[in-house]
């Protein structure tokens, strides 16, 4: 099974909107709340080039979305094979 983590915090639509398509899918993810976890909050912008952008969607392969549409989320799912 794919490992993926999901940076967000709930107060992001984008996030919501995001976490509501893995899980109508039902795609296997780990969501960090960036609000409660300083350290996330820190991987973010590392990821990002110093922007606080989320959600962050890291994939096992190293790579990542960031702020997705759900187009383009399927697109990448549907690359690796997970969807």
């Amino acid at each position: 099974m794919s490992k993926i983590v999901m940076y967000g915090a709930e107060w992001c639509g984008d996030c919501r909107r995001s976490k509501r398509f893995m899980d109508s899918n039902n795609i296997a993810f780990e969501y960090i709340n960036v609000d409660e976890d300083a350290a996330a909050a820190d991987k973010v912008l590392e990821i990002n080039g110093g922007m606080k952008s989320i959600p962050v969607i890291v994939f096992e392969d190293g790579t990542h979305l960031t702020e997705p549409s759900d187009i383009d989320l399927k697109a990448k799912l549907e690359a690796l094979k997970v969807l």
